[in-house]
This record gives structure tokens, C-alpha cells and sequence, in this order.
């Protein structure tokens, strides 16, 4: 490893740490590694927004009502009147 970080942790965030660490049986510093990883990682770099993620599913489902972006409000309470 090149860079040693030390941090301190709230302790309701230390003891989650504990239980995750001995949940998943991982060192409490791999978790933190990973999870920094998560946040900061390769694909997360460029994209700011949460669409960014997302944007190649964006049209990419095909729900078979033609007029659902225009009437979207009447499908869904129709949808909760049936309970689904």
C-alpha cells in the first residue's frame, strides 16, 4: 500500500464499521477501502448526476402503451385503483 490515511469516526459510524467488519468477516480497512472505491471510483469520476449512471437504460424499455409519457397520470391511478 502507498498512502496510509487515519481517520476518526463518529462512534455510531465506528460501531456500524465493527458490525459490517464482522458481518462480511473483512477487516474493518478493507470495508473502508471498498467503500471509497465506491464513491470514488473509475466510473464515478465524470459522471456528477445520478441520471449519468443510468443514461443508456433512458428509452431503452419498451412499455407497449404509446401515449404513457402524455397520459402517465391516468395509467397510474388507474394502476392504484386495481392495487398494483
Amino acid at each position: 500500500m502507498a498512502t496510509q490515511l487515519s481517520v476518526r469516526l463518529p462512534d455510531e459510524l465506528g460501531r456500524r464499521l465493527q458490525a459490517a467488519s464482522r458481518r462480511m468477516q473483512r477487516k474493518s480497512s478493507e470495508i473502508v477501502r471498498l467503500a471509497l472505491l465506491e464513491f470514488l471510483g473509475p466510473g464515478n469520476r465524470d459522471r456528477t448526476r445520478p441520471a449519468d449512471r443510468v443514461r443508456s437504460l433512458i428509452g431503452s424499455l419498451n412499455s407497449g402503451i404509446p401515449d404513457l409519457a402524455s397520459r402517465h397520470r391516468t395509467y397510474l391511478l388507474k394502476s392504484l385503483r386495481r392495487g398494483r
